[in-house]
């Protein structure tokens, strides 16, 4: 069967660089941020996003010479199976499927529940059930579609952060009056419990989940496939990754933990919400329904792209029946994204009628899989530059090297796999290493099984 690279490269490099800025943003920073801040206090949820974010900016220094060296749709586990084995190419596609396709069920479920605030007397199936149709729509008219919309998804999204940080600064400074302060608060919120109010330990727990939030990231990665031209609009996006963390998370963190004592934070409601109220902005709560609608939109719009993708290369690289290589005459999979759509479906069916168990497995297992992800880019650039310099070729050669080799894939590396080994330490979260493990297992057992199977039968 033959094989092709990518598909019909249609984005341009102000949608990749959108979808890169606005791919990290999801619900999580709108909603749970409070939360973070509750338990770490604020020095110690600054401590985590920081190193959460180096972390992230070291993977991406590393996903940045595998995609410009080789911009190939459904790259990570391409480039897996090319410098890790086969059997990783596999559980990498698989993991980052399921990741994508759980997420597409709770997007439509939050989406229902978001509108059934404005429309009470309406099901949130139904509103669910619309954003479906939408969702499925724009990605099955072109890749140029999804990426057209998932730009002004995340510009909505980078403005009302963008506008968080500057009113909320300007409050901090007391150059905006805030309601229930008879003065500027200045960093009092900071100082006042000590660095760590809850212990260490709060940091701590923290740091396991800060990686789930800055998941979406790699999506650059995939987009490679798809973009005009890879060489110059990749290495931009990617070097420039780490000042975004550091603006729209620790930006919006530091405000917001000014702001908001910690025992406040994110427990009555989105932070984001309490803060615009406190300042004053008439219909503080349906604009940020609103922003958040959006960005749920965006995770659904990116989730159901990523997994069609998955799927696609699968096919294409010859580990799944080459129908779900079929695409349109605008180069869409159809038959993949059809079946990325029904596995979110089942996912959303199966957080109705099995929260306690199919789902809750489901949802283990895709926090961790992309800290797994990442650890395989990680080790895929390792062996590619080996792998490079072997045959003969000049590094001069990249358009784009991973500055600092072998220390910051080695780092990058070490430091993902160090965020799944320390989940075992927190017992909320350690259900997720049991499920996840043995699923792992039972990926490259699958594989291996397969083809031997394929092998035998070919033989006859």
């Amino acid at each position: 069967m033959s094989k092709q690279t990518h598909l019909s490269r249609q984005m341009e490099s102000r949608h990749v660089l959108m979808i890169s800025l606005g791919g990290v943003i999801g619900t999580g920073l709108f909603l749970s941020s409070g939360y973070t801040i509750h338990q770490a206090g604020p020095i110690g949820t600054l401590l985590a996003y920081t190193i959460g974010a180096i972390l992230v900016y070291l993977v991406m220094l590393c996903l940045g010479e595998l995609s410009v060296a080789m911009p190939y749709t459904g790259a990570f586990h391409v480039y897996a199976k090319k410098y890790i084995g086969p059997g990783t190419g596999f559980t990498v596609a698989i993991l980052y499927w399921l990741t994508w396709t759980i997420a597409l069920g709770s997007e439509f479920t939050a989406a229902g529940l978001i509108m059934q605030t404005w429309f009470p007397h309406i099901a949130t199936w139904i509103w669910s059930l619309v954003f479906m149709v939408v969702i499925f729509t724009v990605n099955a008219l072109s890749v140029r579609w999804f990426a057209e919309a998932e730009f002004w998804f995340a510009s909505i999204k980078v403005i009302a952060i963008i506008a968080f940080i500057i009113l909320g600064g300007l409050a901090m400074f007391g150059l905006l009056p805030l309601h229930g302060h008879a003065s500027a608060p200045f960093f009092s919120n900071y100082t006042r419990n000590g660095w760590f109010p809850n212990g260490f330990g709060g940091v701590f727990t923290t740091m396991l989940t800060v990686n789930f939030a800055f998941s979406g990231t790699e999506l650059i990665g995939i987009t490679a496939g798809e973009t005009k031209d890879p060489a110059h609009t990749i290495p931009t996006a990617i070097k420039t990754t780490l000042w975004r963390l550091i603006i729209f998370f620790i930006g919006s963190m530091f405000v917001m933990a000014a702001l908001i004592p910690y025992q406040q934070a994110g427990v009555t409601q989105s932070p984001f919400v309490l803060v615009f109220k406190e300042i004053g902005i008439p219909y503080a709560a349906d604009l940020m329904n609103f922003v958040v609608l959006t960005a749920i939109m965006s995770a659904a719009n990116s989730g159901l792209y990523a997994s069609t993708r998955m799927l696609w290369s699968l096919a294409n690289e010859g580990t799944i029946p080459k129908v779900f290589k079929q695409t349109t005459k605008r180069d869409v999979p159809l038959v993949a994204l059809i079946t990325s759509m029904l596995g979110g479906i089942l996912a959303l069916l199966s957080s109705v009628y099995a929260a306690g168990s199919v789902y809750l497995v489901l949802v283990s297992i895709s926090g961790l899989a992309v800290v797994i992800v990442w650890m395989a880019i990680a080790l895929s650039e390792i062996n590619f530059r080996k792998a490079y310099l072997k045959s003969g070729q000049s590094l001069d050669q990249l358009t784009f090297k991973t500055p600092g080799y072998p220390v910051v894939p080695w780092l990058a590396f070490i430091l993902s796999g160090l965020s799944c080994i320390l989940i075992w330490f927190d017992p909320n979260q350690r259900i997720a290493l049991y499920y996840t493990l043995p699923f792992v297992a039972i990926c490259y057992l699958g594989y291996y099984l397969n083809q031997r199977y394929r092998r035998a039968h070919t033989s006859k």
